[in-house]
């Protein structure tokens, strides 16, 4: 297999075993081809969450689906778990991968405003049992995005 993948051109090109040619943007990947590559050593979490980045900052401001994105945090956990896969410290299926969640699930630093003005200050010390749990996989919070009040 034969790839390319670079943060100022994030389109994922790949020949696969079978002769199937992959050929869009980072983030087109499903999480289980994205899971498949970072785990081959094909694909960098860092180059991953660039991509994602990039496309948020592209298509946010007319869809408004974030709250909040946390660029450098995902930048940082990028860095972390690239650095622990190439070590041979895989988590699992979910290491290097990047996600959101809505803004009623607590995300240890990140504002937590469930969709409301009453919640406008709330930044929380712990994280939800999802986002723990999603972290101790390796998973990488981009952001928190946008929701009814309270939905």
């Amino acid at each position: 297999m034969s790839s390319r993948s670079t943060p100022c051109s994030p389109i994922w090109r790949a020949t696969m075993s079978d002769g199937v040619i992959i050929d869009r943007p980072l983030w087109q990947l499903s999480v289980c081809e994205a899971s498949e590559r970072i785990a081959a050593g094909t694909l960098s979490p860092v180059d991953l969450v660039e991509a994602c980045l990039a496309r948020i900052a592209a298509v946010d401001g007319a869809i408004h689906s974030f709250i909040h994105v946390a660029a450098e945090q995902a930048r940082a956990a990028a860095r972390e778990a690239e650095a622990e896969i190439s070590a041979g410290r895989r988590r699992g299926p979910l290491h290097g991968i990047p996600y959101a969640v809505k803004d009623n699930y607590d995300a240890a630093g990140l504002p937590a405003t469930a969709g409301s003005r009453v919640r406008l200050d709330h930044v929380p010390a712990q994280d939800a049992a999802l986002v723990a749990r999603l972290r101790a996989a390796g998973a990488i919070l981009l952001g928190k995005l946008n929701t009814w009040e309270f939905a």
